[in-house]
C-alpha cells in the first residue's frame, strides 16, 4: 500500500512539474509575440514611402499586429497566425489582447512563407469586432488592402470606407493585402498567461485593466509613433 501511495504521489509531482513546465513555455512564447510585434511595428514606420500614411494612423481606432503569420499551401493554401490588438483610449493606448487569424485560399500554390500582417480598425466598430467570438474579414466586417505612403492621395473610395485596412511584409517590403475569407477570433489562453489572470476583454481594450509590464515596450512604441505621425501631419499645415 505504502508503495503504491508513493508511486502515485511521485506521478502527481510529475504531472505537476510538466504542467507547470507547459506553463512556462506558453508564457515565453506569449512574450516573445509581443516582442515581436513591437518589432514589426517599428520596422512598418522606419520607412515612410511604405509605411501606413500618418492620416490613418492618426485617426486609427485599434491596430492589430500579426508578427510572422505562417501560410503554407500545397494546391489548397492555408493561412494561420497569432498576434496581438490594443485600442486607442482616452489616456493613450490600451494594453494589449491576444488574437488569432485563420483563413485559406484555394488555387495552384505551392510552398510557405512566414508573413507580418498588421490591421488598422477605422472605427468603434472595430473595437466590437475584437470582442466578438470570431469575425470574418470580408464578411462581418468590410476590409481593403490599406494604401501606403505619406499621404492618402492614392487611396481609393473602396478603402476609405472598408471598417479594416489590411497589410502585410513580404521580403521586407509592407503592402496593402486582402485577407478577405479569413477568421479573426480572441486567444483567451494567452491573455489570461498574459495578465496571469481571467480578464475581461472590454476592459483591457478600453484602458480599464493596466498594462502589464512585459508590453509596457510594445504600447510605448505605438503611442509614440501614433504621436510622432499626428505631430508630422500638424507640422506640414495638413
Amino acid at each position: 500500500m505504502k508503495k503504491s501511495v508513493g508511486i502515485t504521489f511521485t506521478a502527481l509531482m510529475g504531472m505537476l512539474a510538466l504542467s507547470l513546465h507547459a506553463r512556462a513555455d506558453a508564457r515565453s512564447a506569449d512574450l516573445k509575440r509581443i516582442q515581436n510585434s513591437r518589432e514589426v511595428f517599428h520596422e512598418l514606420m522606419q520607412t515612410p514611402d511604405h509605411a501606413i500614411p500618418h492620416e490613418l494612423l492618426e485617426s486609427a481606432k485599434c491596430i492589430a499586429i500579426i508578427p510572422g503569420e505562417k501560410k503554407a499551401a500545397y494546391i489548397i493554401g492555408g493561412r494561420y497566425g497569432r498576434g496581438v490588438a490594443m485600442c486607442r483610449t482616452d489616456q493613450g493606448w490600451s494594453g494589449p489582447v491576444f488574437l488569432k487569424i485563420i483563413g485559406g485560399s484555394f488555387g495552384l500554390q505551392i510552398g510557405g512563407s512566414s508573413t507580418d500582417v498588421v490591421l488598422v480598425f477605422r472605427n468603434r466598430e472595430g473595437l466590437q469586432r475584437l470582442l466578438s467570438d470570431k469575425f470574418k474579414i470580408g464578411a462581418d466586417a468590410t476590409a481593403a488592402a490599406g494604401p501606403v505612403g505619406r499621404d492618402l492621395s492614392a487611396a481609393t473610395d473602396i478603402e476609405m470606407h472598408a471598417e479594416i485596412l489590411t497589410y502585410s511584409r513580404s521580403r521586407g517590403i509592407f503592402a496593402g493585402v486582402s485577407l478577405d475569407g479569413s477568421v479573426v477570433g480572441p486567444d483567451h489562453t494567452a491573455d489570461q498567461t498574459l495578465y496571469r489572470a481571467e480578464v475581461n476583454r472590454e476592459d483591457v481594450l478600453n484602458g480599464r485593466v493596466p498594462v502589464p509590464d512585459a508590453a509596457q515596450e510594445l504600447v510605448a512604441e505605438i503611442r509614440r509613433r501614433t504621436e510622432a505621425e499626428k505631430a508630422a501631419h500638424k507640422s506640414s499645415g495638413k
